[in-house]
């Protein structure tokens, strides 16, 4: 698996694993690896490392993006073709395969979530199928995708987007935008800041309990991306450190450890999903 390890130094291997391809557009005056320097009207281009960090905000890590919406594309195909051709006699493996994931979905959300909403489910099994494929992606040889691409002409190529914070803070953001939603309509803004500010401690200890409860609000998201993030990444960590040892030794010890991965690529699936109806829960209940 470390078939560039023989031409890297560790350090430099583990970087350049750990870097991801970025497209955006790269200030006046920055002078690139090659020596050259940005012009004044700057340049949209590719860069890496520091070359990225001058980019700022707006800077966009093209693997993550390409590798999520084309793993959520396969889970829109799978699952659109399995109900196009659902049967009501005997089922097809894939048929039985998508069904037994609905009704696990289906049956913790009803466990959950003891309210009327027809988004949450479907929400919580987008979140599952998806965050699952992408973290299924850590499972994959770490040399074998870069160095396709690498052979493409293509430097830098992360493969597991879960390992990109930016992803997954991205998606606990869009839940949180969920939860505000939500506790607003079912609740009115009055209920909400209500909710927010008279809780644990009454109406005398406002500032208090304003502080309390917004960040237990705000944890909400940072906790669902780094949880998942944190978890991803330490799992790519090893993978990429055992990619450094030599061939014989990397089968010994990498089996064992992507037999183990599986369960924990499931299991934060699952916890980001779980949390995500607790919270949807939350923020339906009336106190």
């Amino acid at each position: 698996m470390a078939s560039e390890s023989g031409t890297l130094t560790s350090s430099e291997y583990i970087s350049h694993h750990l870097t991801n391809l970025t497209f955006g557009k790269l200030p006046a005056g920055t002078t690139r690896y090659d020596g050259t320097v940005v012009g004044e009207s700057g340049t949209w281009t590719f860069a890496h490392g520091t070359e990225a960090a001058d980019m700022g905000f707006w800077a966009l890590n093209v693997d993550t993006m390409f590798w999520s919406v084309g793993l959520g594309l396969l889970f829109i195909w799978l699952f659109q073709k399995v109900a196009k051709s659902a049967t009501a006699g005997v089922p097809g493996n894939t048929q039985n395969f998508v069904e037994s994931i609905i009704e696990f979905i289906d049956d913790n959300v009803k466990s959950i979530f003891h309210h009327k909403n027809d988004l949450v489910a479907p929400l919580s099994l987008t979140i599952f199928v998806w965050v699952f494929l992408m973290n299924a992606m850590d499972l994959v040889p770490v040399d074998w995708i870069p160095f396709v691409a690498s052979e493409m002409g293509i430097s830098y190529m992360k493969v597991v987007p879960t390992t990109d914070v930016n992803a997954t803070l991205g998606m606990a953001l869009s839940v949180f935008g969920l939860i505000i939603y939500y506790s607003v309509k079912e609740k009115g803004v009055g209920g909400f800041l209500a909710e927010l500010s008279l809780q644990p401690l009454g109406k005398w200890m406002l500032p208090f309990n304003l502080f309390l409860e917004l960040v237990g609000l705000f944890a909400k998201p940072v906790s669902l991306a780094l949880r998942l993030f944190g978890n991803m990444y330490a799992g790519e960590m090893i993978f990429i450190l055992i990619a450094l040892m030599p061939f014989w030794i990397q089968w010994i010890l990498s089996v064992p450890w992507a037999i183990f991965h599986i369960l924990v690529i499931t299991l934060q699936a699952f916890i980001f999903m779980v949390l995500t109806i607790v919270y949807m829960a939350m923020a339906h209940d009336h106190h």
